[in-house]
């Protein structure tokens, strides 16, 4: 079973440098260092789905449905995230970057936001009982 985690580790590291190296790409190679904020954007975006979901009261042994806490760390997030595929679509639509940093930039962001996410699922503690 060790194994299996080391394995699952390489290959999210892997994915997660191919996804550094697309962005950083798209900045260096057309001198514009705009599409850099991609990644402040996917960096922070699971931030409010963890921090809300710690603030929901998992004390409650009756408690079905969701809360409205959980609901707001969903929203912010799923803000984030859409803010980090649309920025680069807008600053090439305002002629600030070109076309190809915008689709390194937005591949880039996903492939850095998919590795965050996945780590968060594979390597969740379980809670006992």
């Amino acid at each position: 079973m060790a194994m299996a985690g080391l394995k699952t580790i390489i290959v999210l590291s892997f994915i997660l440098a191919i996804g550094f190296l697309l962005v950083i790409l798209s900045a260096a190679l057309f001198k514009n260092y705009l599409t850099l904020l991609v990644v402040a954007t996917y960096v922070i975006a699971p931030i409010p789905n963890w921090i809300c979901g710690k603030a929901q009261g998992q004390d409650d042994f009756m408690d079905s449905g969701s809360s409205s806490v959980v609901e707001l760390g969903r929203f912010i997030t799923g803000f984030l995230v859409v803010m980090g595929i649309a920025l680069p679509v807008v600053l090439a639509h305002c002629d600030q970057i070109v076309i190809p940093a915008m689709a390194m930039s937005i591949v880039g962001g996903l492939l850095i936001y998919g590795t965050i996410i996945s780590f968060t699922l594979f390597f969740r503690e379980q809670e006992e009982f």
